[in-house]
């Protein structure tokens, strides 16, 4: 049985996994922003939950070593009629900075749970 700050790192770790996919798909939808030929993408979660009892698929990526099973999918972002979204410089570089605050707030907590720790730790030895 793991301890709770074993969950904890966990959890974040996965979720910094997560943002960390995201920014990159965010990047190349803006990096490739003029060209007709390319489809928008972005990370699915959703389709992943139904995906797991069939053993995953192609393009698929699992987070190593975490207690939680959090499957990540690079698909790309189609319209109602399936056509593939153009790409929306102005949508992709706001999804962007968002994206950045969400990893910065994580990194954060992180941050502030491993301080709590040290002084826990610190305080013990007294």
């Amino acid at each position: 049985m793991q301890g709770i700050e074993s969950l904890t790192t966990a959890l974040v770790s996965t979720a910094l996994d997560a943002a960390s996919l995201r920014q990159q798909v965010i990047a190349s939808n803006i990096a490739n922003a003029g060209r007709t030929d390319y489809a928008a993408q972005r990370v699915s979660f959703g389709a992943t939950f139904a995906t797991l009892s069939q053993g995953g698929q192609a393009g698929t990526r699992a987070v190593q070593g975490s207690p939680f099973d959090l499957r990540m999918q690079i698909e790309p972002d189609l319209l109602s009629d399936g056509s593939a979204r153009p790409i929306q410089l102005d949508e992709e570089v706001g999804a962007l900075a968002q994206n950045s605050m969400h990893y910065q707030a994580l990194v954060r907590s992180l941050s502030k749970y491993f301080s709590l720790m040290a002084s826990a730790v610190s305080e013990g030895k007294r």
